[in-house]
C-alpha cells in the first residue's frame, strides 16, 4: 500500500509537472501566434506563408553583367509610349492596366504584317513622339520591312529610345534571321520550377535581385520563351539575362539541345546596346506571370532612361468600416482586439508611421454576445492605439437622408458617443457606409461634414468607377479631398479562410504576386477597405496585411510608410495635382451609382441634345426656334448667363451636378419630351468635350459653322455694341493684325474673334468623344 502511494505521488508530480510545460508551450505558441496576426481563433487553422529566398551568389554569378549605358540623353522626348501590335494580341489587355495604373501615356498603333505595314509618325518638330516602343511579340519587329526596321531603329538610336519586347507563342526552334542575336527560341506551354532574378541585372531599380520564386509544387503553368545561345556564340559579351527559370519537364534539354545540366534557362534577357546603341529588352512570358509585370515597370524605367521611372515610395493605410456594427457571430472578441494591437506593433515595425483606421457607428456598441460586448469594451479600453473616424451614428447611408438637419445629428450623435468613451476622433477624415454620397455627389452630405465635424478628407472606391479598378482616382469637391480607396479582397461576409470564394488559394494568389499584392506596386497612395469582420473568426485581415508587406519587402525596392489621413490627402494631390477637377458621370449608367443615388433624385433632368455653337453663327436664333416645339423642353433661364447654362466650359461645373441638373424641368420616365441647352462658348472650350461625353455620352451635338472672317467681324461688332473698350478703340483690322506686345484687353478680344473660327481644330477635338452620328452640323447660308 505504501508502495503505492510513493509511486502515485510520485507520477502525480510527473503529471504536474508535464502539465505545466505543456501550459506554458500552448501559451507561448498562442503568443507567437498573435505576433504574426493569426490567433487560434475558433477555428485554429494553420495560415500558409511564402518565404523570401536567395540565391548562392557564388553559383550566380553566370548572369552578371555590368551596367553599360550608351544612351542619347540630350535628345528631347514626349513622355509616351508607342505599342507595336496586333488587333487580336492578348497582352494588350495585360499591358494597359499597368500602364493606365502608372498614368503613363501610350498609343496604339496596329500593325498588319510585312510590307503592308506603316509605322505612324515617329517625331513633331524636333522632338520625339515616343519614350519606349514595345512589341507585343519579338516576331513583329524582326518581320518588319526592312526599310520600317532601319527607320524604326534610327529613331530609337537617335533619340536614345529602347523597346521591349514579348513572347507570343513563336514557334519552337525558331531563330530571327538575323546574325547578331544569338538565340534560339524554343516555345511550349510549361509548369516553372524555380524562377531565378539576377543578382545585380542593369534594368532593375523595383525589382530586387538575387531573389528565387519557388512554385511549391503548384500548378502555375504558363507559355513560356526559353532563349537557347547558339552554339559557337558567346553571347555574355553582347546581352545579360535578366532572369532564368527550371522547369518540371525533365525531357526539355533534349526536346531544346542541351545535353548538360543547366542551371536555368534564360527567359528574360536584355541585349546591351553594343551593336547599335539600342537597348532592347525580351520577355520569354507575358505579364500573366507576376515578377514579369515587375521586372517590366524596371524595363520601362530603363529603356527611357528613367523618364518613365515612378517614386519608390508607397503610403498605405488601412481602414476598418463598420466597428460596432455586425450581426451577433462575425464580431470582434478580447482577444480578436488583443491580436490586432499586437500585429499592429509588429507592421509599425515594418511601415513607419502604421496605425490602424477605425470608422465606428456608436450607435450599436455592445449589440452582440457576451464575449463580443467585451471586444467592444476591449477596443474603447484601448482607443488611443489607434486612429478613428466618424461612420455615421446607426450606419446610416447618406442617400437615405433627406435634409441636412437629420445628417448633421448623425454625424454629431456619434462625436457625444466618442466624447462619452475617450476615442481620439480625427474630425478630418470620415468615410460614409457604403461610399453612399461621395460619388456620385450628394450636396447635403459635404454640407454636413462643414457644419460639423469639418471633415477635410474622405475616400470612396467608386469614383470615377468601381472597376475598372487601376482607373480609380481623386478629385476634390467643396474643399473636400476625396481620394480613391481599393479593396483587399475582403468584404464583410469574408470570415474563414477555407471558406474563401472560390478557395483559398484565391486569397492566398492575391497576397503572394497577385491582385493585393500589384495595388501596392502600382499606387504611390494606397488606402484600402476592411471591415470589423475581418479581424475576428479567422482575423483574416491580420494575416492578408502582414504577409503582403513582408512579401513586398522581400522582393521590391519599395519604401513602405504611413501619414495621417489629412497629410495623406495633402501628398496625393501634391503628387497628382492634375486629379483636383472632378468628372461628372451620369449617375444613373453605372449600377452601382444608382444604388447610392438618392430615390427621389430623377435621372430625367439631363439634356438629350446640345447646341455647342461657336458664337455669332445663329445659335440663338436655332434655340428659340427650338424652344417652341411642343416636344422640346429648354433650361431654364438665368439673370446672369440668359439662356444658356455655360456649365461644360465654366465655374459652374464646379457648383456639382444637382446645380447643372436642377436647371432643368422634370420630365416623366416614359416621356417623349426632349430637353436640351445651348451654350455657345462650349465649341472652342479644351474641356467641355471630355466633361460632356463623360456625363452625356449618348447625347447628340448640333454645330452651326459660318464663314470664319464674318464670325469673327460679327463677335467684333457684337463687342463694340456692349461698349467693349478694346473694341470701341481699335478698328476691326488694326485688331487681327495686332502684334505680341498689344494690351491684354487688345489680346483677349483678337483671341475671341479669331479662336472659335479654328473649325477643323475644334471639330477633331469634339470626334475623339462623340462619333460622327452624334453630331449634326449646319453651315449657315449668307443672307
Amino acid at each position: 500500500m505504501r508502495f503505492w502511494k510513493i509511486h502515485s505521488g510520485a507520477l502525480m508530480r510527473k503529471s504536474l509537472a508535464i502539465a505545466t510545460v505543456l501550459s506554458v508551450f500552448i501559451i507561448w505558441k498562442t503568443f507567437q501566434n498573435m505576433q504574426n496576426g493569426v490567433g487560434p481563433g475558433p477555428g485554429t487553422i494553420t495560415f500558409p506563408v511564402q518565404s523570401c529566398r536567395g540565391i548562392n551568389t557564388n553559383k550566380d554569378s553566370s548572369i552578371i553583367s555590368p551596367r553599360i549605358m550608351f544612351f542619347n540623353s540630350s535628345a528631347t522626348v514626349n513622355k509616351r509610349v508607342l505599342i507595336l501590335s496586333k488587333r487580336t494580341v492578348v497582352i494588350v489587355r495585360d499591358l494597359l492596366p499597368i500602364l493606365e495604373g502608372k498614368r503613363i501615356l501610350y498609343e496604339i498603333h496596329h500593325l498588319a504584317g510585312g510590307d503592308k505595314d506603316l509605322l505612324p509618325s515617329l517625331t513633331e518638330q524636333d522632338r520625339g513622339k515616343y519614350v519606349a516602343i514595345i512589341f507585343t511579340s519579338f516576331s513583329y519587329y524582326f518581320g518588319l520591312s526592312l526599310w520600317n526596321r532601319h527607320l524604326l531603329d534610327n529613331y530609337c538610336h537617335a533619340f536614345g529610345v529602347g523597346m521591349i519586347l514579348f513572347n507570343l507563342g513563336e514557334s519552337s526552334g525558331t531563330s530571327p534571321s538575323t546574325e547578331w542575336f544569338p538565340f534560339k527560341i524554343y516555345t511550349s506551354a510549361l509548369q516553372f520550377q524555380l524562377y531565378h532574378v539576377a543578382k545585380n541585372a542593369t534594368i532593375l531599380r523595383l525589382v530586387k535581385g538575387n531573389n528565387v520564386l519557388d512554385s511549391e509544387g503548384k500548378f502555375d503553368q504558363h507559355k513560356w520563351s526559353i532563349f537557347v545561345p547558339r552554339s559557337g556564340t558567346n553571347f555574355i559579351q553582347d546581352f545579360e539575362v535578366i532572369a532564368t527559370s527550371n522547369f518540371n519537364d525533365e525531357t526539355i534539354e533534349n526536346k531544346i539541345g542541351i545535353s548538360d545540366d543547366p542551371k536555368g534557362f534564360p527567359v528574360v534577357i536584355h541585349d546591351l546596346g553594343k551593336r547599335d546603341n539600342i537597348h532592347r529588352v525580351y520577355f520569354g512570358a507575358g505579364l500573366t506571370f507576376w515578377p514579369h509585370k515587375l521586372l517590366f515597370l524596371d524595363a520601362l524605367s530603363f529603356v527611357s532612361q528613367h523618364k518613365l521611372a515612378k517614386a519608390l515610395d508607397r503610403w498605405i493605410q488601412v481602414d476598418i468600416d463598420d466597428i460596432f456594427v455586425g450581426r451577433t457571430g462575425i464580431r470582434m472578441k478580447k482577444d480578436d482586439v488583443k491580436a490586432m494591437i499586437i500585429t499592429q506593433r509588429t507592421l509599425q515595425k515594418l511601415v513607419p508611421g502604421f496605425q490602424l483606421n477605425l470608422g465606428f457607428s456608436g450607435k450599436y456598441f455592445e449589440h452582440g454576445s457576451a464575449d463580443e460586448n467585451e471586444g467592444d469594451r476591449e477596443l474603447v479600453e484601448n482607443a488611443s492605439e489607434f486612429r478613428w473616424f466618424d461612420h455615421m451614428w446607426a450606419h446610416k447611408q447618406p442617400h437615405k437622408v433627406d435634409n441636412l438637419e437629420a445628417m448633421k445629428q448623425q454625424m454629431m450623435l456619434n462625436m457625444e458617443f466618442a466624447k462619452k468613451h475617450n476615442i481620439p476622433v480625427d474630425t478630418s477624415y470620415s468615410v460614409a457606409p457604403h461610399h453612399s454620397g461621395v460619388y456620385p455627389v450628394y450636396d447635403i452630405l459635404y454640407e454636413a461634414w462643414r457644419e460639423t465635424t469639418g471633415v477635410q478628407v474622405t475616400s470612396t472606391e467608386e469614383y470615377p468607377h468601381l472597376k475598372q479598378a487601376w482607373r480609380r482616382r481623386g478629385f476634390i469637391y467643396h474643399d473636400v479631398m476625396v481620394l480613391p480607396r481599393q479593396t483587399c479582397g475582403l468584404f464583410t461576409h469574408n470570415l474563414f479562410l477555407e471558406e474563401y470564394p472560390g478557395g483559398k488559394e484565391v486569397l492566398l494568389k492575391s497576397i503572394y504576386g497577385g491582385e493585393l499584392f500589384q495595388v501596392i506596386v502600382t499606387n504611390p497612395v494606397n488606402i484600402f477597405m476592411t471591415h470589423l469582420s475581418n479581424y475576428g473568426n479567422d482575423r483574416l485581415a491580420l494575416y492578408t496585411f502582414t504577409n503582403v508587406i513582408k512579401f513586398i519587402q522581400c522582393w521590391t525596392n519599395l519604401r513602405l510608410m504611413s501619414l495621417p489621413p489629412l497629410e495623406l490627402g495633402k501628398k496625393y494631390f501634391e503628387l497628382f495635382p492634375g486629379e483636383m477637377e472632378p468628372v461628372w458621370h451620369h449617375p444613373c449608367k453605372d449600377p452601382r451609382h444608382k444604388e447610392i443615388w438618392p430615390t427621389w433624385k430623377s435621372c430625367n433632368r439631363l439634356p438629350s441634345f446640345l447646341i455647342i455653337g461657336p458664337q455669332k453663327t445663329g445659335t440663338t436664333a436655332l434655340h428659340m426656334f427650338l424652344s417652341v416645339h411642343p416636344d422640346v423642353r429648354q433650361n431654364n433661364q438665368n439673370e446672369k448667363s440668359y439662356e444658356e447654362t455655360q456649365f461644360f466650359a465654366s465655374v459652374n461645373y464646379y457648383k456639382g451636378l444637382g446645380w447643372y441638373m436642377n436647371n432643368f424641368p422634370d420630365v416623366p420616365e416614359n416621356s417623349s419630351t426632349l430637353l436640351f441647352e445651348k451654350t455657345a462658348n462650349y465649341f472652342d472650350s479644351m474641356k467641355a468635350p471630355m466633361r460632356m461625353h463623360a456625363l452625356l455620352p449618348d447625347a447628340k451635338i448640333i454645330v452651326i459653322l459660318n464663314d470664319p472672317v464674318r464670325r469673327a467681324y460679327s463677335w467684333y461688332q457684337h463687342m463694340r455694341s456692349h461698349d467693349n473698350e478694346a473694341a470701341c478703340n481699335v478698328g476691326f483690322f488694326d485688331l487681327l493684325t495686332s502684334h505680341v506686345n498689344a494690351s491684354a484687353p487688345v489680346k483677349s478680344l483678337r483671341g475671341r474673334c479669331l479662336v472659335p473660327g479654328l473649325y477643323a481644330e475644334h471639330l477633331e477635338r469634339w470626334m475623339l468623344h462623340f462619333s460622327a452620328v452624334q453630331g449634326t452640323g449646319r453651315k449657315k447660308k449668307d443672307s
